[in-house]
């Protein structure tokens, strides 16, 4: 590890642990190391597709695709209480798996995982609702119901994926709530995303305008690179480990300190 990338670890442990409002916000980069493809770097998804090229491989099977070490940072950070919400784009349900809180987290293009309700806007798993994608299909909103297909259990309203895909509105309560919780930040932590896609890509904005310190974690370039208080272009598995165990040592040299203080 060069003494460059040190530095920059300190200064974002250093950041994080002060922080009382850290909102970090993650896009498909995070999930590479589990095997997943990206979709905006050098061989990402849309990036290859824009060059007339096939979608890039999986590193993995669907079936062995498991939560990476930076994923389960975060969930340390959180359980520090120094992540206050997470922001997600990807759909790929890695964050829940990995154990971050559903009531602090926002995945703003919804979760392959899950379905929700047309009606009362609730979500479940396949198997809470009896989602059999040989017999339903993945359920997109732009698909025509079938006939006999599960209900909400809750409502009776229609049942769909809670993916959105390209045309489908946005999902009301999480993007409000993001920008909310982008307000208040005072450090907003960008992880593994280009920053392009909108309306997403207003939140850092909003928390650089309310004051917030922005730390960008992204191998690629992002719109926001000239404005961020902190940028670190290295891979996020080899980032974020360190950055958790130094929060560690510094909210117990913190805890330390106060005690000492008391007496």
């Amino acid at each position: 590890m060069s003494a460059k990338l040190k530095r920059q670890i300190e200064q974002a442990a250093e950041w994080l642990a002060a922080s009382q409002h850290a909102v970090a916000f993650t896009g498909a980069g995070i999930s590479t190391d589990s095997g997943l493809p990206d979709f905006r770097g050098p061989d990402g998804v849309w990036t290859r597709r824009d060059a007339g090229l096939p979608p890039p491989r999986w590193g993995k099977p669907a079936s062995q695709i498991r939560p990476n070490v930076a994923h389960h940072s975060l969930v340390e950070l959180e359980r520090m209480g120094k992540i206050h919400f997470l922001i997600s784009q990807n759909v790929d349900n890695l964050h829940l798996e990995s154990g971050f809180p559903a009531d602090k987290l926002a995945e703003l293009h919804g979760n392959g995982k899950l379905m929700r309700c047309l009606g009362c806007d609730s979500r479940f798993s396949l198997g809470q609702v009896g989602w059999d994608r040989r017999v339903w299909g993945e359920g997109y909103r732009t698909q025509p119901p079938m006939k006999g297909q599960p209900r909400c259990p809750m409502c009776k309203g229609r049942i769909i994926s809670s993916v959105v895909n390209f045309g489908d509105p946005l999902p009301a309560k999480e993007i409000e709530r993001s920008f909310a919780e982008s307000e208040q930040s005072d450090v907003f932590f960008a992880i593994g995303s280009s920053l392009v896609v909108s309306p997403a890509n207003e939140m850092p904005r909003v928390a650089l305008e309310m004051g917030a310190r922005l730390i960008l974690l992204n191998r690629g370039e992002t719109p926001f690179d000239e404005l961020a208080h902190l940028r670190i272009e290295a891979g996020i598995g080899e980032v974020l480990p360190p950055v958790v165990e130094r929060v560690k040592q510094l909210l117990g040299e913190d805890t330390q300190a106060s005690g000492n203080g008391r007496h």
